[in-house]
C-alpha cells in the first residue's frame, strides 16, 4: 500500500526537471509558459520595518508614510533613512534607532531610557547636504 507522499511523488514523476508541480513558480508544459497567479512588486520597490507594537516584520511599498500591522492593527509611521538617528543603549549597548529631535529613546530589549546627548543630535542641514561652512579669514590690521 502506497503512502500519500509516495502517491504524490509518483504523480509528479511525469514532469521533466524544467516543470513545476504547482508551487506558484513559472511552470512549463509542452513549451507553454504558465505565469504565477499573483504578481509581486519588484524587491527594489518594497521596504521593511518592524511594527512598533508587536515587533513583527512588515513589508510595504517604498514611499508609504503609514503602515498598518496585519497582526495587531497598529498604524506605524514610516521614517526615511535621513529622518532617523542611531544610538547605543546606555545599559545593554543594543543599537537603537530614533526619530531626529527626540530627547530620549527607550530600549526595546532592556527598557532602559537613553538620553539623546549633544553628540547624537542631528547635524546641520549644510553638513547633511555636503556643503562646507564658509571659512572666514581674519587678518590683524
Amino acid at each position: 500500500m502506497e503512502t500519500e507522499a509516495e502517491t504524490r511523488g509518483s504523480r509528479q514523476e511525469g514532469l521533466s526537471p524544467n516543470h513545476s508541480a504547482g508551487n506558484g513558480k513559472d511552470a512549463r508544459r509542452d513549451g507553454e509558459t504558465v505565469a504565477p497567479t499573483t504578481t509581486l512588486k519588484q524587491p527594489s520597490e518594497m521596504a521593511q520595518m518592524v511594527c512598533g507594537s508587536c515587533r513583527r516584520l512588515l513589508s510595504y511599498p517604498q514611499g508609504t508614510r503609514h503602515v498598518e500591522c496585519s497582526c495587531c492593527q497598529t498604524v506605524n509611521f514610516v521614517l526615511e533613512a535621513h529622518q532617523v538617528g542611531q544610538v547605543k543603549c546606555g545599559s545593554c549597548a543594543v543599537l537603537l534607532m530614533y526619530p531626529y529631535g527626540a530627547p530620549s529613546v527607550r530600549c526595546s530589549s532592556c527598557r532602559f531610557v537613553t538620553e539623546i546627548g549633544v553628540h547624537n543630535r542631528r547635524p546641520p542641514l549644510s553638513v547633511q547636504q555636503g556643503h562646507q561652512l564658509p571659512i572666514h579669514s581674519y587678518t590683524d590690521n
